[in-house]
């Protein structure tokens, strides 16, 4: 996801960190320190540390339970709703989907009974502010927590609401017009969101409404894809006119590639023909604004996924969800050709609804 960054590893699963996740727990800090003064500022410290160890456990409660299923979470993402547990693929039955949905939930409501049962307040009077204390701060965490939960389950994508409405949808309609369904209530909710915010001049409420909004409609958009690409295959997608360029090239000659042609990214190839790896147009540029013309294509080449042509098109959909381009490849590891997102949209335009063959 992009504006995060990686802190660590835990459980097999990337841990990263939303900037916008940052920008809240500045404004917690911030009114934390306008209120009580340094105190409540070192309190509000260790209230942030608790918080971050309830959202990883909220995560891991969704990864755990996908794990059941055969799912892996190459890594998860804090944000202010609570983060994202990015998942290599959701269930596609729907009540494998629910129970993936409920357990991040389900894990802050336990958290809460336990902090309950050790003394703090049951209900949302912790969230008034940070106390002195330990009372205070169990009575606040605990809150946050019921908080959560119940934010959580607000029917709007990316939150594990709107995949349990789309999920309960999807037993009745199919799960591209559940998808949509969930998709367009998640984003009238964000309107509200969004009014909220500007009403009362609280900007996380907006960050969060502009998230949900958009969340949505990829969501929307990546379920109507996979449902198109069900039956094709890396061949259907693959692009295979193009030009490539050799490790020893310069950046120089890849730029006067990039001019002729119309092509945004280029494979390298070893002389045999096997990939050595893909030079991407952004890499061109900063090389290029660096003043390192003369330097080879090898240097700052990536690494991409390589599938045979008779690979299934969801996994190069999958494939393309971390790397800017797939190669698609013959028994002896030749590129025959590669796909990228631009010309898997395009080809979901023309095998869409209304369009045969």
């Amino acid at each position: 996801m992009s504006w995060s960054f990686p802190i660590g590893r835990l459980f097999g699963s990337e841990l990263r960190v939303h900037a916008t996740f940052v920008l809240l727990l500045l404004w917690i800090g911030a009114a934390a320190w306008s209120v009580g003064g340094a105190a409540a500022a070192v309190q509000n410290i260790l209230f942030i540390l608790a918080l971050f160890a309830c959202v990883v456990a909220h995560e891991f409660g969704h990864a755990l339970t996908a794990r059941r299923f055969g799912i892996k979470t190459p890594d998860i993402t804090l944000l202010p709703i609570g983060g994202l547990a990015r998942l290599e693929r959701m269930p596609e039955n729907p009540v494998q989907e629910i129970l993936v949905a409920l357990a991040g939930p389900m894990v802050n409501v336990v958290i809460w009974l336990v902090l309950v049962l050790l003394g703090a307040s049951s209900g949302f009077g912790g969230l008034e502010g940070l106390g002195t204390g330990t009372g205070a701060f169990l009575g606040q965490l605990a809150s946050i927590n019921l908080a959560l939960a119940l934010f959580n389950m607000i029917p709007a994508f990316p939150m594990d609401g709107g995949r349990v409405l789309r999920a309960v949808l999807a037993l009745r309609i199919g799960r591209v017009k559940a998808t949509q369904a969930a998709a367009t209530t998640g984003q009238i909710l964000a309107f509200g969101l969004a009014f909220w915010g500007l009403s009362s001049g609280n900007f996380i409420l907006i960050l969060i409404a502009i998230f949900v909004f958009f969340a949505g409609q990829a969501e929307s958009q990546d379920v109507a894809s996979r449902a198109v690409a069900h039956d094709l295959l890396a061949r259907d997608a693959m692009i295979t006119s193009f030009e490539a360029l050799r490790p020893e090239d310069t950046l120089a000659m890849a730029g006067q590639t990039l001019i002729r042609t119309t092509q945004h990214e280029f494979p390298v190839l070893a002389p045999g023909g096997e990939l050595a790896g893909f030079l991407t147009r952004d890499a061109l540029f900063r090389g290029m604004a660096e003043d390192h013309a003369a330097r080879q294509v090898s240097e700052l080449m990536t690494e991409v996924p390589q599938l045979p042509l008779a690979a299934p098109l969801q996994s190069v959909l999958d494939a393309l969800a971390q790397a800017p381009a797939v190669a698609v490849i013959d028994a002896q590891s030749r590129v025959l050709g590669y796909v990228t997102r631009e010309n898997v949209g395009e080809l979901m335009v023309l095998r869409g609804p209304g369009m045969t063959g």
